[in-house]
């Protein structure tokens, strides 16, 4: 039996430590829960009544009579989107297969479905991070009626899957079960976009031209094929063991994305507490399966959104988690995958080249996995070393995984990684503490010191480069964009825009309290910088001029100033009155400002924000 490596071992009993009070009450109470058995039953003739008027009469009589599992589905359904659009025929697909499995199975509710892709750089971005509580408040909502043995998480984008899995703790005794619906296709090359974004911020490319490739990017129902916070969430299902195995990047609308629909049905009617395999998701999100899905982010080089959402996560399930857990993780796992953006494959390349199940069998066999751990699909994190397939007759079986990588350039094994650590960075110093992602980062550009320039929206970043204000080597810094000055939104549209200058030869880096999104890339960014401006931090006492030291290397993130002198500024203040109305910002006031800080996963549910 391969030891478990000592890091990893390490930073899990620090954060089963801290979390051991957290963590007892939160049992404590899916416990209790669980003991009053299948609420179903105690439900008054009314209440049941009402909860199966609309079934139809086969469905009616199994809920009638109480002993067979019925399974909740709540679902991200969308036709807007092209990573939802699928879950359209979900539905149908799991209530057959629960039938024939002698259960049932009703769509419990629906929950908000939002594209940072479609709002990036618009006022509907200040809703995007607050999106997530709000799904979690949703699908609270749609197990509140207590019909439920089991449940079926129908999600895939940015906040959407972390949303429902901090709504499915709540319900920790019932067992859970996340369904993907799959990556679109491959579009054009991915470093091909890329060109064509930076030629239109420097006005060489038409918008026509640019929508072309976007489109030729973004061009049928699924995922965008891109490793952001869409697909980096399908990896932290599935290493958490709350997928079927391989069901990750699966092509949408193909049998064999059908047949792991079905399947998933069959395996949550085998999971409840009816039975004799009981697995509440309570349970098997403790905090080995944290760690986990830690080590599977640093191995793929996945979104920068997850130093937010799996804080949320875990502190929905009584543990605390910390940037520091992050970083000591990162100095251990090594990065095993180049998907864009930090290498030109895309993540159907990935799967192809032998994907999850390949990466989970380097790294159990490396120590850098707690193997023990529980899943959806039984004990054990080595059933996920495998790949799904259909048989001859069409039927789901599963093969062990290869051997080897088909793709040395997307995926390698731990022996001959990309690099030997996961390129995440806690930066710590007078600005604060923040996160930086250096997996696509050039060596050579992995410290920058240089005099800032100041901004309070990402749009004026924009025209001051169009003015040619910032051809020179420059810390931008946007500050006033943190959970509780205007919601966090993601400032992916400044990322062409400096690597322009960046490929220019300029050292550039970017100083944020906001979010990059799962696309951050090449150009050195400290985001999540705590305590946000709007809350009187370190970053409000800058000035345009001041020499700020970004330094991934030594983990620092410094103005350049004498400390007396910086410590007796008065911090600078912002009018973000336009932020918080209109676009629906108005009814967001609330989250604004209960808001825990970025360090604590920007929730709203935290008890400890300001």
């Amino acid at each position: 039996m391969v030891s478990l490596h000592p890091t990893i071992a390490e930073v899990t009993e620090r954060i089963r430590a801290r979390s051991r009070d957290g963590r007892a009450a939160y049992l404590a109470r899916i416990d209790a829960a669980a003991g009053q058995g299948p609420h179903r039953a105690t439900l008054s003739c009314g209440n049941l009544a009402h909860g199966f008027a609309a079934c139809g009469p086969a469905d009616k009589e199994a809920l009638r009579d109480g002993r067979a599992p019925n399974l909740g589905i709540v679902t991200a359904y969308n036709d807007m989107l092209s990573a939802h659009q699928p879950f359209e025929r979900f539905p149908f697909l799991i209530k057959n297969a629960a039938r024939n499995a002698g259960a049932t199975a009703q769509v419990a509710g629906g929950v908000p479905a939002m594209c940072d892709g479609v709002t990036q750089g618009r006022a509907g971005m200040e809703l995007s991070l607050f999106s997530r509580d709000v799904i979690a408040l949703s699908t609270a909502v749609a197990l509140s009626h207590d019909m439920f043995d089991a449940a079926l998480y129908l999600g895939v984008c940015d906040k959407i899957v972390p949303g429902l899995l901090i709504g499915a703790l709540s319900f920790g005794h019932l067992p859970a079960i996340f369904v993907p619906a799959g990556p679109m296709p491959s579009g054009i090359p991915n470093d091909e976009k890329s060109r064509v974004r930076q030629r239109y911020a420097e006005g060489k490319a038409t918008r026509e031209e640019l929508l072309e490739a976007e489109s030729a990017s973004y061009h049928s129902p699924g995922t965008c094929t891109f490793y952001g916070t869409a697909n980096s969430n399908q990896m932290l299902m599935e290493i958490m063991g709350l997928h079927l195995p391989g069901a990750s990047f699966v092509n949408p609308n193909t049998p064999l994305r059908d047949a792991l629909t079905a399947e998933a049905a069959r395996r949550a009617a085998a999971i409840t507490a009816l039975g004799t395999d009981y697995r509440p998701v309570g349970r098997l999100v403790d905090e080995r399966a944290i760690v986990n899905g830690v080590v599977g982010l640093h191995a793929t080089g996945g979104s920068t959104n997850h130093l937010l959402h799996i804080v949320a996560i875990a502190a929905a399930a009584g543990i605390e988690l910390r940037l520091e857990d992050f970083d000591a993780l990162s100095s251990v796992v090594p990065l095993l995958a180049r998907v864009y953006p930090n290498g030109s494959a895309d993540v159907n390349h990935f799967h192809a080249a032998g994907g999850l199940a390949f990466m989970i069998g380097e790294l159990l066999d490396a120590g850098l996995l707690h193997g023990d751990v529980e899943t959806v699909a039984g004990p054990g994190l080595a059933r996920y070393r495998v790949e799904a397939r259909l048989d001859e007759a069409g039927g789901l079986v599963h093969v062990p995984a290869p051997g080897r990588s088909a793709a040395l350039s997307v995926l390698r094994p731990v022996a001959e990684p990309f690099r030997a650590d996961g390129g995440l960075r806690v930066l710590r110093g007078n600005l604060g503490t923040g996160a930086i992602k250096v997996s696509a980062v050039p060596d050579d550009r992995q410290v920058v010191e240089a005099p800032c320039r100041i901004f309070s929206e990402q749009g004026e970043v924009k025209h001051a480069f169009e003015q040619g204000e910032l051809d020179r080597d420059v810390v931008v810094v946007v500050r006033f964009q943190g959970p509780q000055a205007n919601g966090m939104p993601e400032l992916h549209q400044l990322t062409p825009t400096l690597g322009v200058l960046q490929k220019r030869g300029h050292r550039v880096a970017l100083v944020t309290d906001g979010r990059m999104s799962g696309a951050s890339g090449q150009v050195p960014a400290a985001i999540h910088v705590s305590p946000e401006a709007a809350c009187g931090g370190p970053l409000a006492r800058l000035r345009d001029g001041d020499v700020v030291r970004v330094d991934a290397v030594a983990g620092t993130l410094e103005a350049m100033v004498d400390a007396a002198v910086f410590e007796a500024r008065e911090a600078a203040t912002a009018d973000l009155a336009s932020h918080h109305a209109g676009m629906g910002r108005e009814l967001f006031d609330l989250f604004r400002r209960v808001a825990g800080p970025a360090t604590r996963g920007a929730s709203a549910f935290d008890a400890s924000a300001t």
